[in-house]
């Protein structure tokens, strides 16, 4: 009789291993997902994550866009990285909020290599120079030697805590001018001050210049990628306008808080690349002048690894505070 019940207890475990739910992380994801953007709505890492998070709807359901802004991306990042590591709580960030800031910033204490999983790089932008009409200069040299002789008077316009700050100091390195760094809280504030006259140069991305340089608003000088813009072919490389070493590109990604379960990054990573493939998604980024990135998470990581150092140096070099 014991022997029969024991036989019986077996064969019920047996069963329930059979019929028990899988982990959580198995049924990943059954919720919607929340992705952090440390920016306002409107610039362009706000428009990077929606077109990314509109296409990771379609294969992991609801995706909401939730715009942190505030420290220069710190708030939205440091909200990011300290929630459950479950897989529902995600980043999309570009270079200073996943580099610069982690490594310069000692009062955000986020270990710039542990403190959070990367999950996939995703868009590289470069930049376009431009300026209002109300600026003489029609090209690079011109700029520059303005500038020359007129040292402290031309004003230069980025959001605060974006690539675009460091590309303008980046160009101050290049060319040895003397221009005024005015800091904003996203790439449409700086927009809206350069078309009323009150900053005369801008480092940002198609997606934010094209339309007014197309209605002749303002006057795009060079771009900051190793070739021409596809959107904007007439417009010259800095290379091209005399500027060497002035190749710069904004480039985004995907991270988890840290401790997120492997399973739960390679199947984010899998969407992100299969997302990353999407002949509408391709069409957009054209469009904005961005190409796909995708790849692993370590590919994401070696990404970190070698951008970092390279900007540091300009933060370091330039006297930027990040603190």
């Amino acid at each position: 009789m014991r022997m029969v019940t024991a036989i019986v207890s077996i064969a019920t475990v047996a069963i329930l291993a059979i019929v028990t739910p899988a982990p959580a992380q198995d049924k990943f994801p059954n919720r919607p997902i929340r992705i952090v953007v440390a920016f306002p709505a409107g610039g362009p890492i706000d428009v990077m994550a929606r077109l990314i998070g509109h296409k990771l709807s379609q294969s992991l359901g609801q995706m909401v866009i939730e715009n942190r802004p505030g420290g220069g991306g710190t708030l939205g990042l440091k909200s990011a990285v300290t929630a459950e590591p479950d897989g529902y709580t995600l980043l999309f960030g570009g270079l200073m909020t996943l580099s610069v800031h982690p490594t310069m910033m000692k009062s955000l204490d986020i270990d710039p290599v542990n403190g959070f999983a990367p999950v996939a790089a995703v868009f590289a932008t470069p930049f376009v120079l431009v300026t209002p009409m109300h600026i003489a200069a029609r090209s690079v040299p011109e700029l520059v030697a303005y500038a020359r002789a007129n040292p402290g008077k031309i004003n230069f316009g980025a959001p605060a805590g974006a690539t675009p700050i460091l590309v303008g100091e980046l160009f101050k390195l290049r060319t040895g001018i003397n221009i005024v760094t005015v800091p904003y809280r996203g790439a449409a504030n700086v927009m809206t001050d350069m078309l009323s006259g009150q900053i005369d140069m801008s480092f940002e991305p198609t997606s934010i210049t094209l339309s007014h340089v197309r209605d002749g608003k303002v006057r795009p000088l060079a771009v900051t990628g190793s070739t021409r813009s596809s959107e904007l072919p007439e417009v010259p490389t800095m290379a091209e306008s005399g500027v060497p070493d002035m190749v710069a590109a904004s480039w985004t990604g995907l991270v988890a808080p840290p401790r997120t379960p492997p399973a739960i990054i390679a199947k984010l990573n899998g969407a992100v690349n299969d997302a990353l493939k999407s002949p509408d998604l391709l069409q957009a980024l054209q469009k904005l002048g961005s190409i796909p990135l995708g790849g692993s998470p370590q590919d994401f990581r070696k990404l970190l690894d070698d951008e970092t150092p390279k900007w540091l140096a300009v933060v370091k070099s330039s006297g930027m505070k990040v603190d």
